[in-house]
């Protein structure tokens, strides 16, 4: 293997030796999980989960151990009404969505990690070619409904928040993981910290890599990646007989990540003859990337019944997907993926030009958040504020290449940064939100308006004006303003019944690329039941979005024409409507063996009312009725478990209902299909001591061969079968 991880192998060897050493009874003890601030979450004692007045669901530190993912989007695919659309097979850029809003890079929906933004810049470039390290998470919150009010710029379709490792409440606490499988991978992650008095601390150190599943044509080479992610926090408490207790936290987390990944996929003729290769033409293309983060909290509690939390935010992330953009001299959305797999058919036909593009960009987001929170009799009051900061910054250049009779790759000429786009995106804004929780008997009414304003600014320098001297060619500003209310009720029915219902208007602010300079609108509604009932829980809900006006973000990830990518498209109006279920249920057989079950299921109609052209590419010549793109009618997870004290044995499945990657009607054109599809994962745990485990996971298990996406209007293979083992050791 190119990234060897013999170590990691080793290292369970030692502690494998070491456990058997130890004669002590094998049983599971996981760690006392510890309590994120309250300010940073979606719930917590001021929002309960099974009271939530919207769909709620939780990722708990328990589910996330279940199949140890590291892949955000199989993580995820146990939610109901949550979209995933794989990409790479490993989950590093993904595509998520909500109540229809569309996966593209995550950006219709709210992203954040610790109550705090995460996408690179949420307002100005909303497409997040960075997301947080999933495999490191402690937790998962996923809100949908009217009760995002707080949750913003992107209110239509739900929010997802990530809860990084906190610090352990005893003086020492930690764990050691290691795993190797299939495909080069390998991951190690390892974090320590304790509280003391007044002070705690953490560090929380993950890496994980692989070799990769494709081969190139011709060179071999590796099609892999490797990830680095970096925590460290430090807290420090009033004393403990202060009359305002007060708490505050420095957080700081680097990353970088060095992957081989492509946008040049597969010819339908080469996929069915082997997906797994690559062709020769994409040898070349990489992506470099690295985030940095500054996050401090500060909470005080300036009496008994009001608590004041505040939290400021620096993130700055750098990348350069360095990627084949054409062959032949003709894009890779055309017919340049053509050209591609006839050179590797027959290398001696004759040299092939391919021009490597420098998607080079950095982007800065920061800001200042804050929140009163006020018990006053039956009332939970919530004032809020954001101010917010963000900037994409494109420099790019195309590098020319000969693709030789050897299947190399020779450079001709080197492009000059800032000759291919040289423009810097921008935004401000301002949100302030108020929500009133008012418990009236067995009714909850949870009432909310949410104030945007925002100023977005496009300098675009052109192609030849490198040194950015003088006046831009283009300086484009716009600025708007939203008001958004909200309300949601519930009635509690008894013990065991919720009923919740609830109303929202959604709002999406235009990027600085948005032509007609149209912010996204619409009305959203929902209503449904929950069940609580010890080892029964269970959830249905309704859902019904209507659009006065929906954006479309032109992104290389859809394949767009280059030079329309940056630009943002508006489709007018849209109906959304579906049906989200969930159902937990554990069978006890005595104390010693349990079955727990999952289900999740999602129902999706989505459809543009009103006829238009456009040069969105996964939009085109629209008329009424036609369906949207890249969002499948059915979605179906279903998962099994047998457990004991020492061993837990879960078989999990996803199923997808076929999918269209362009807006239309009817039957599917092949080439606008991407088939339905039902990856089945197997998981199995052993405690062979008390804080020892040994896992096994098979992810694609009957090693199924399937399409993730067409972008580029090419054929894309998701991850084959994967076996990997892993070893943890927690004290």
């Amino acid at each position: 293997m190119s990234r060897s991880f013999t170590g990691s192998l080793s290292l369970i060897t030692v502690a494998l030796l070491s456990t058997l050493s130890n004669p002590s009874h094998a049983q599971s003890a996981p760690l006392q999980v510890a309590q994120p601030l309250e300010q940073l979450t979606v719930f917590g004692k001021r929002n309960p989960l099974n009271t939530a007045p919207g769909s709620a669901h939780q990722l708990t530190q328990a589910d996330l151990d279940t199949f140890k993912y590291s892949d955000i989007l199989r993580t995820l695919a146990s939610i109901p009404g949550v979209y995933i659309q794989e990409e790479d097979g490993f989950g590093l850029r993904p595509n998520l969505g909500m109540r229809g809003t569309g996966q593209n890079r995550s950006e219709k929906i709210t992203i954040m990690e610790d109550g705090v933004l995460a996408a690179p810049a949420p307002y100005a470039s909303p497409a997040a070619y960075y997301f947080p390290t999933s495999g490191r998470m402690q937790s998962i919150e996923i809100l949908k409904g009217s009760s995002t009010v707080k949750y913003g710029p992107r209110t239509t379709g739900g929010v997802i928040n990530l809860i990084s490792r906190q610090i352990p409440d005893a003086p020492l606490a930690g764990q050691i993981e290691v795993a190797a499988g299939q495909h080069g991978y390998g991951k190690l992650h390892t974090y320590a910290g304790g509280q003391g008095e007044r002070v705690g601390a953490l560090v929380d150190l993950y890496r994980y890599q692989a070799d990769g599943f494709r081969t190139i044509n011709g060179v071999g080479g590796d099609s892999g990646f490797s990830k680095n992610d970096a925590l460290a926090k430090l807290s420090i408490r009033s004393d403990e007989n202060s009359l305002q207790p007060q708490m505050l936290e420095i957080k700081l987390k680097y990353s970088d990540e060095s992957s081989n990944e492509t946008y040049l996929g597969l010819t339908d003729a080469d996929f069915a003859a082997n997906p797994y290769q690559r062709y020769s033409a994409s040898q070349r293309d990489l992506m470099t990337t690295e985030h940095k983060q500054l996050q401090i909290n500060h909470l005080i509690d300036l009496s008994p019944n009001l608590t004041l939390g505040t939290t400021a935010y620096y993130n700055a992330f750098a990348r350069n997907w360095y990627k084949t953009s054409k062959v032949g001299g003709k894009s890779i959305s055309g017919s340049g993926t053509q050209l591609a797999a006839d050179f590797d058919k027959d290398p001696l036909a004759g040299d092939l030009s391919v021009d490597v593009k420098a998607n080079n960009r950095e982007y800065l987001s920061q800001g200042l958040q804050t929140e009163l929170n006020w018990l006053l009799d039956n009332h939970e009051l919530a004032l809020g504020a954001r101010y917010h900061e963000d900037e994409m910054d494109r420099f790019q250049w195309v590098d020319k290449y000969t693709l030789e009779a050897d299947q190399q790759m020779r450079l001709d000429t080197a492009g000059i940064p800032g000759t291919d786009s040289n423009r810097l995106d921008s935004a401000q804004a301002l949100a302030l939100y108020l929500q009133d929780k008012i418990q009236w008997g067995q009714f909850n009414l949870t009432a909310g308006l949410r104030y945007e304003t925002v100023e977005t600014r496009r300098l675009d320098w052109g192609k030849s004006n490198i040194g950015r001297e003088g006046e831009p060619n283009k300086d484009i500003r716009n600025s708007f303003s939203a008001l958004l209310p909200s309300l949601s009720v519930t009635y509690q029915l008894d013990e065991h019944w919720l009923l919740l219902t609830g109303v929202q208007k959604g709002f999406s602010p235009a990027a600085p690329g948005n032509r007609d300079r149209k912010e996204e609108q619409s009305w959203n509604y929902e209503a449904g039941a929950r069940f609580n009932s010890g080892e029964l829980n269970a959830e249905a809900i309704l859902f019904y979005s209507d659009y006065s006006n929906m954006h479309g973000n032109c992104t290389a990830a859809q394949g767009c024409n280059d030079d329309n990518i940056g630009n943002q498209y508006n489709g007018g109006e849209v109906d959304v409507n579906g049906l989200e279920f969930s159902l937990d249920y554990t069978i006890n057989q005595g104390k010693s063996l349990s079955f727990p079950l999952k289900l999740a299921y999602t129902y999706t109609n989505a459809e543009f009312d009103n006829s238009f052209t456009s040069d969105f590419d996964s939009w085109g010549d629209v008329e009424a009725g036609f369906k949207l793109p890249y969002l499948p009618e059915n979605m179906l997870f279903a998962s099994v478990a047998m457990e004991t004290e020492n061993w837990q044995l879960t078989l999990a499945a996803r199923y997808t209902s076929e999918i269209r990657t362009q807006a239309g009607n009817g039957h599917i054109p092949s080439e606008q299909l991407i088939e339905a599809k039902t990856i089945v994962d197997l998981s199995g745990r052993y405690h062979i001591a008390r804080d020892h485990e040994l896992y096994l996971t098979a992810e694609n298990l009957f090693d199924t061969d399937y399409v993730t996406t067409k972008i580029h209007g090419s054929n894309f293979a998701g991850k084959p079968l994967s076996v990997t083992m892993g070893y943890r050791y927690q004290f």
